[in-house]
C-alpha cells in the first residue's frame, strides 16, 4: 500500500510538472518571415521558458536593417497558445543615399510589444508586434513604424 501511495504521489507531481511546463513556451525555435513596409528573414529562439531572442533582417528597395530584439513572453489566460511578449532591442540601418539624406549607416535602439500565437498540432507560430525605435544619426530619431506579421516554422 505504501509503495502504491508512493508512485501515486510521483504520478501526480510529475503530472504537475508537466503541465506547467506546458503553461510555457509551446515551442522552442522558429524561422519564417515578417510582412510591414518590405519583408524580413525572423529568427527567434527561447533562452529560458519564457525569454526569447528575436533576430529580424528587413530588406526593401531603398534600406536594410538587422534588428536583435530580447523579448519577456507572458501567458494570456483562457487562451491557449496565445502569450504577449515585451523587450528591448537595437539594430543597424544601411540606407540608400539618393533616397534617405544624411548618414547611410545608423545604430539605434528599439522595443517590442506584441502578441505571438503557436497554432496547435502544427508547425507554425503566428506573431503581430510594434517595434518604437531611435536612430542615432542626423535627420533620424524616433520612428513608430516598424514593427509587422510574423509567419515561421517551429522545430
Amino acid at each position: 500500500m505504501k509503495k502504491m501511495l508512493l508512485l501515486f504521489s510521483i504520478f501526480c507531481v510529475l503530472s504537475l510538472v508537466t503541465n506547467a511546463q506546458s503553461m510555457g513556451r509551446t515551442y522552442k525555435t522558429a524561422l519564417g518571415v515578417k510582412v510591414w513596409d518590405g519583408a524580413g528573414v525572423t529568427f527567434k529562439t527561447f533562452v529560458a521558458p519564457s525569454n526569447a531572442i528575436e533576430v529580424i533582417g528587413y530588406f526593401n528597395r531603398n534600406s536594410t536593417r538587422f534588428t536583435g530584439l530580447y523579448e519577456i513572453h507572458g501567458n494570456i489566460n483562457g487562451a491557449p497558445g496565445l502569450r504577449w511578449y515585451v523587450g528591448p532591442g537595437a539594430h543597424l540601418g544601411i540606407y540608400d543615399k539618393d533616397y534617405y539624406k544624411g548618414d547611410n549607416i545608423v545604430a539605434g535602439v528599439d522595443g517590442v510589444l506584441g502578441l505571438d500565437y503557436k497554432i496547435n498540432r502544427a508547425p507554425i507560430n503566428l506573431s503581430i508586434d510594434w517595434q518604437p525605435s531611435f536612430e542615432f544619426a542626423d535627420g533620424r530619431g524616433f520612428a513608430g513604424s516598424w514593427g509587422g506579421l510574423g509567419i515561421r516554422y517551429t522545430f
